[in-house]
Order: C-alpha cells, then sequence, then structure tokens
C-alpha cells in the first residue's frame, strides 16, 4: 500500500519529541505503550465536517482531497494528484484515490464526495460553511473515480476548498439540518483515527485507524483531556501528567523545562481592531491612518505575547512567503498621527479628548470577556489610541453580545488561515462581503483598489502573478486602511520529549491546540527506539 508519509512534500527537519513507549522509563506519563495523553483548552461542540469542524484541514478523523503540507503549500490526499483547472479557473476536475475505505467498510468513491459538496451548498442542510463555497455551481461525479467542479466564478483559490473533510453519502442521504446529524458526536470518515470515546466536558479517544490508506498510525491511542484553565493545564503538565498541551507563550515557557520541552509556530492568526467605515469617529480615514501609526504593535508583541508573534499592518503575515507584500506596514509615528488629526481638524480640547464638529474622539472596543489576550491587547490599544487624543471605552461582552454590535463598535478581531490569500483578505476586507455574515468584513470597508486586486487575484491561476496581485492588494490597503492590524501571534505547546520522530513545524491558522500543534501530522509520527 501507498504510505502517505512519502506525499509529504515538506523538506523542513524533523526531531524527537515525546508520546509514551513501552518501558516504564519512557513512559512517565502512565498512558498505555503507543499512546499519548494530552489537554486541549477547546473542546469542539460538534465533529461535523458541514459545521465547520476542521474547515482548514488537520482533522484527525477525516481526510480532505488535499492537505496542508504545513509549509504554505497542499498536497494530495483523497486526491491522487493536485488538479488542474481549465484556462479560466471555473472548472477543476480531481481525480480520487482507490482502495480507500471509510471507518464503518464503505468504500470511498466520487459519490461521496458529490454528497458533501451538494449538502454543504444546500440549504436544507443548514450547514455553517455554506458561504464558504459560494463560488460552487454544481460538483458531479465523472466517473466512480473523478470528480467535476464547475464554479460560477473564476476562483483560482479552489485548491483550498479541497481540504473540507470526505463524509459518506450514507450519512447525507436525508436532507436535514446537520444539528440533527450522529455524526456531530461520532464521526465516520477515511481519517488516520477514529473516534472510539467522548465524555463531552471531560474527554476524548482516538484509535489509531488499521485499515488507513497511508499505513496505520504508529501512535496507536490518543486520549485528549480538556481543561479550559491555562494555569490547570500548565500545574498538571508540571506535575507529569500530560505529555504535551497548549499554552499562552509565556507560561509554556515557564513550564517547558526537561522534561519537556517548548515550541512556538509561526502562524496566519492575527488580532486587529475593526472601525466600524460607518460611525462618525472611525469612518474617518484621517483617523483610520492616525490610529495605523499610534500603536506600538512592536511593544505589544514584546509585551503581550513575550516576543512570540510579529506586529501586522495587514492581513498577510511573513509566514506566507510569496504573498507577503514587506512595503505594506505602517511606522509607530504618533507625532505625525497628531499632525495627522490635527490637519483633518480633529482639535485637542482641555481634557486631552479630540473633537471635531462637536464630535468627540470617543468609540467603544469589544472583547471576548472570557479572552484574556484579546482583553489585553484592546487595553494596549486603547492606551496607545489615548495619548493621540483618542477616548476609547472597553467592553468585555459575549459572543452574541458581540454579533449584535459589531455593525457599530469596534472589536478585537481575530482569525486567519494559512492556505491562500483569498481566504486570508477576500472575506476581510472585499466590499461585497458586507452584509453577508457577521464577521464578513465587520469593519464596512469598502476600496476599490483594494476589491480589484482581490477580484484579480481570485482569477490568476499563475503563482507569480497572483502574488503581484495580492501585493497590490497590500499596497492598496495601507493607503486607506480601515482596521488597526496588530499582530499576529504564534501558539505555543508544551510536549514531553525523547520518544517519537516526526515533529515537522507547521504554520498555523487561527484554529490550533492537539488537532494542529506539534501532532497535526502525528499519524506520520514513529518510534525514536
Amino acid at each position: 500500500m501507498l504510505n502517505r508519509r512519502t506525499l509529504m512534500t515538506s523538506s523542513l527537519a524533523a526531531f524527537t519529541l515525546a508520546g509514551t513507549a513501552c518501558s516504564a522509563p519512557s513512559n512517565p506519563s502512565g498512558t498505555e505503550p503507543r499512546s499519548m495523553l494530552l489537554a486541549d483548552g477547546y473542546e469542539p461542540s460538534s465533529l461535523n465536517p458541514l459545521l465547520g469542524y476542521a474547515r482548514f484541514g488537520a482533522a484527525k478523523f477525516y481526510d480532505g482531497l488535499l492537505a496542508f503540507d504545513g509549509n504554505g503549500e497542499l498536497h494530495p490526499a483523497l486526491a491522487v494528484e493536485r488538479p488542474t483547472p481549465d484556462e479560466e479557473a471555473r472548472t477543476w476536475t480531481v481525480r480520487l484515490r482507490r482502495g480507500v475505505a471509510f471507518h464503518d467498510g464503505a468504500p470511498f468513491d466520487a459519490h461521496d464526495v458529490v454528497a458533501t459538496y451538494r449538502a454543504a451548498v444546500d440549504p436544507a442542510y443548514a450547514s455553517t460553511i455554506s458561504s464558504d463555497l459560494s463560488m460552487l455551481d454544481e460538483v458531479e461525479a465523472v466517473d466512480d473515480h473523478t470528480v467535476r467542479f464547475r464554479l460560477n466564478i473564476p476562483y483560482a483559490a479552489w485548491p483550498a476548498r479541497m481540504v473540507m473533510g470526505i463524509m459518506p453519502r450514507s450519512a447525507l442521504s436525508d436532507p436535514v439540518p446537520q444539528d440533527r446529524s450522529p455524526l456531530n458526536t461520532e464521526p465516520v470518515g477515511t481519517g488516520p483515527y477514529r473516534l472510539t470515546e467522548w465524555r463531552q466536558g471531560e474527554r476524548m479517544i482516538w484509535k489509531a485507524n488499521e485499515d488507513y490508506w497511508g499505513d496505520a498510525p504508529a501512535v496507536d491511542k490518543i486520549t485528549v483531556v480538556f481543561a479550559t484553565d491555562d494555569n490547570t493545564r500548565a500545574q498538571r503538565v508540571q506535575a507529569g501528567e500530560f505529555d504535551g498541551t497548549v499554552l499562552p507563550p509565556r507560561l509554556a515557557e515557564r513550564v517547558g523545562t526537561a522534561p519537556y520541552r517548548t515550541i512556538h509556530h509561526d502562524t496566519a492568526d492575527y488580532r486587529a481592531i475593526t472601525l466600524p467605515n460607518d460611525q462618525p469617529v472611525t469612518g474617518d480615514p484621517a483617523v483610520r491612518k492616525a490610529l495605523n501609526l499610534a500603536v506600538n504593535r512592536s511593544g505589544m508583541v514584546e509585551s503581550l505575547l513575550g516576543g512570540h508573534g510579529t506586529p501586522a499592518y495587514t492581513p498577510i503575515p511573513e509566514s506566507m512567503g510569496r504573498y507577503h507584500e514587506p512595503e505594506a506596514r505602517f511606522d509607530f509615528d504618533q507625532q505625525r498621527a497628531r499632525r495627522i488629526l490635527d490637519e483633518a481638524g480633529w482639535r485637542t480640547g482641555a481634557d486631552g479628548v479630540r473633537r471635531k464638529d462637536g464630535t468627540e474622539a470617543r468609540f467603544t472596543v469589544m472583547y471576548f470577556a472570557d479572552d484574556t489576550l484579546r482583553k489585553q491587547f484592546a487595553q494596549a490599544f486603547s492606551s496607545d489610541a489615548g495619548k493621540v487624543g483618542f477616548r476609547v471605552e472597553l467592553a468585555g461582552v459575549q459572543r452574541s453580545e458581540a454579533a449584535e454590535r459589531i455593525g457599530s463598535d469596534a472589536i478585537v478581531l481575530g482569525g486567519g488561515s494559512p492556505l491562500d490569500p483569498d481566504i486570508q483578505m477576500y472575506t476581510g476586507l472585499h466590499s461585497s462581503m458586507i452584509g453577508t455574515g457577521t464577521y464578513k468584513n465587520p469593519a464596512k470597508y469598502r476600496n476599490s483598489r483594494v476589491d480589484s486586486a482581490l477580484d484579480a487575484g481570485r482569477r490568476t491561476v499563475e503563482t507569480a502573478e497572483r502574488a503581484s496581485h495580492y501585493k497590490e492588494a497590500q499596497r492598496a490597503y495601507v493607503a486607506d486602511p480601515g482596521l488597526v492590524y496588530l499582530a499576529f501571534i504564534q501558539h505555543s505547546y508544551v510536549v514531553r520529549d525523547g520518544v517519537w520522530n516526526g515533529y515537522e513545524p507547521v504554520i498555523e491558522p487561527h484554529t490550533h491546540g492537539t488537532t494542529w500543534g506539534p501532532w497535526w501530522n502525528v499519524e506520520d509520527w514513529t518510534p525514536a527506539n
């Protein structure tokens, strides 16, 4: 059988990490041989791909047609080769791998792919990812091992939409809302692991799929314990209970000492402040430019992230390589910010707050009340904005309240995916996204140059030409910004050292934890001894 490990294209050097091994000295966490005990601060609400589970890949229970290689490229998974489009990038034909079976033993073929994608866009299934696939017009089975996608627009980023987990057509035979689907808690995919137990609020157990098309994983069993409190997870790691966990960077550094090590991953995961463009203060272009100059991004990275991140000026991080425009940036220059505001008629009052035509330079920034890091970014932004004459009030809110107020109040926004620059930029900045979803262009940003460049990037298949369009979009954005991008945050992990080979660094999306992290390719790990 073809070994999946031979398909990985990353040339990054691997090094040894631990789970557990067969002998007592190599099994300090007390778990079973060839198993791992991990801790996660986040528990998914559903394991259904149509409800957003593993939308950017790394789904242990499912395979997509393509998979992320960890370093900015996509490689075949259930597809036998990376698909190529027609000249207009509107028709994509995909040849499928043979000899693959679902966890229930049913054979995988083209009809499962068709059923999955049709359900994703059919309102009867109430899929939460339907808007991600709005460009899909039709999908058909050419034969049992070939699928053809027809799109309603030229869309060069379509391969990035092929990482979605494929579900068995038998589970989608009834067109009912997916919140009723058994797959939410009992996933049936083709992936390297099966879910054998889920005690919600407590733990999950994954068991290696012995019939996996890429060979059964050597890590036979993974138990994931859910512990939402960061300090609790850190204390249990220090007690030797876990083989690994996700932690905030500074906390990870403190507890990641022998026999553990700390790992930091670059990401496309940004934090930004939205500036509603139809409000009297944040809608002023001079205000938006001044705020981008007023914030000390490097200071935030050092003080809030312990240096484990990079300043952000646009949605495209340096880790996205060819698509990053290094000239698209803002200097930290509060003196210039004050001049811009003075020239635009925003005059400082006796109380230190600016006013223009009777309007006070005041607005509210929301953050999720249960997210300490977003609160800290909000506080740092408020402090820097105050130094140039703004009164920024902070509000810790629940997600439901944030959704109601996001059109009028600013919010600390988080998100990002390294799979394609279209995913990273279009939804957040293209004017056509206004009003199409709560977190789709929530700032109501409009910029014709940005729109044109993003549209051209979608239509262009050739990589170098695509990159030029996205660089133009970034340059056009910084000339007239609509948000204040603050930082790309690194994701930090603590892992037990010394038993398993096969770890490779990965550029992560906003989503992280035990399906990503050091374990994003755990199905490819092998024993170190």
